[in-house]
């Protein structure tokens, strides 16, 4: 029998002590298909090949990390387009590795409450009273950075890219993906796209999905999302800056310092923006939408945004092929995120940031743990 995931043992000792084949009260497996390549994709592949169990991964698009998305060409340091912030303790990084012979050499920064504060609708609050207690920020680093580093390795060649999945026929014994153009076979799948490409009704299940988790993923509500990074030649603002959106439940938006805890000159502020928050960045572009920023910041602080301008770059996570959205809205039912991630008829399996168990979601440490617990329940 393999070694159990999460006790700690080394890969390579897991490795060496699997067969093959794996014995599940499902049955064999030799094989498992993951459906993309972002957090939740990459840990099940990376878990699975912990196991001994040969894996394929499918990525419809050109490269591996979802929205764990960064560039390098804007500043001095990593800007993560996508995800952002570790917003839990940092044994999440000991927790996804799952390997107690490798030591983990990713920088964090927390905020310091004391001395950091944001500027909340004209008022100075603490940043523990706009919720960053337990955040940290990534030290010239990013989320994709570490699974660059410390998972990719051990499944990159296991990677195809440009495979859009049209279909998954669960039928038979065997678990049958297609492309437009060719076929695949396994004894097992995990799907770990994004919810919104199943809302678009672009995967076709055969036979369909159980009416539960088809009405979780018809009904579940994904925000629109969108982040830009702006380059200042001076700092002329705090670690945050808040803004109310109505009602609560419709969104988010939140300028902050992007360069925080970087060890660099540079003045970068990054904008974050999801669901009704997002609204008015989604339908500007060009000169237009980076005049409307710079407007919004000048009146908080008396034209200095516009004075220092320097550049700034967007990432509209909407018009992103594959992806089509952000995340799972806050304050969405438990119950729907506990029914996308329930696995269906033990061929079908489901991890992201969104296919949960209702505790946690929208987050990439709740993508990977998701992953971790459809590996754990498709190998018994």
């Amino acid at each position: 029998m393999c070694g159990i995931l999460g006790v700690g043992f080394p890969a390579q000792a897991m490795l060496s002590s699997c067969n093959k084949e794996t014995i599940t009260a499902g049955g064999a497996i030799n094989k498992v298909i993951v459906i993309g390549a972002g957090a939740a994709g990459l840990a099940s592949a990376y878990l699975l090949a912990q196991q001994g169990i040969a894996v394929q991964v499918l990525e419809a698009s050109s490269t591996y990390g979802g929205r764990m998305k960064r560039t390098l060409d804007f500043a001095s340091f990593p800007i993560p387009l996508g995800a952002e912030w570790l917003h839990v303790e940092r044994g999440v990084f000991d927790e996804i590795v799952n390997d107690s012979a490798v030591q983990v050499n990713i920088a964090t920064t927390p905020y310091d409450p004391n001395v950091d504060y944001a500027l909340y609708e004209g008022a100075e609050v603490s940043v523990a009273d706009i919720g960053f207690t337990i955040d940290q920020k990534f030290i010239n680093a990013t989320w994709f950075d570490f699974f660059d580093e410390y998972i990719v390795p051990t499944v990159a060649t296991q990677i195809e890219y440009g495979k859009v999945v049209e279909s998954i026929n669960y039928t038979g014994d065997q678990v049958i993906v297609k492309t437009a153009d060719e076929e695949f076979s396994a004894d097992r799948v995990i799907v770990s796209v994004p919810v919104k490409i199943l809302q678009r009704g672009t995967i076709d299940f055969s036979p369909t999905l159980p009416g539960d988790k088809q009405e979780a993923i018809d009904n579940v509500t994904v925000w629109d999302g969108c982040k830009a990074f702006i380059a200042f030649s001076e700092k002329f603002y705090p670690a945050f800056t808040g803004f109310d959106i109505t009602p609560e439940t419709a969104g988010q938006k939140l300028y902050y310092d992007a360069a925080y805890g970087q060890n660099t000159t540079e003045h970068i502020m990054g904008l974050f923006a999801v669901g009704s928050g997002a609204t008015p960045y989604l339908q500007r572009s060009g000169d237009d939408l980076i005049e409307f920023m710079l407007s919004e910041l000048d009146e908080i602080y008396n034209g200095q945004a516009s004075t220092n301008y320097i550049k700034h770059t967007f990432q509209n996570w909407n018009a992103e092929p594959h992806i089509d959205g952000a995340y799972v809205y806050d304050h969405e039912d438990w119950r729907r995120l506990r029914a996308l991630g329930e696995s269906v008829d033990n061929k079908l399996f489901f991890a992201g940031d969104a296919y949960t168990t209702g505790s946690d979601w929208g987050s990439v440490h709740a993508a990977a743990r998701s992953a971790k617990r459809a590996v754990q329940e498709l190998v018994g």
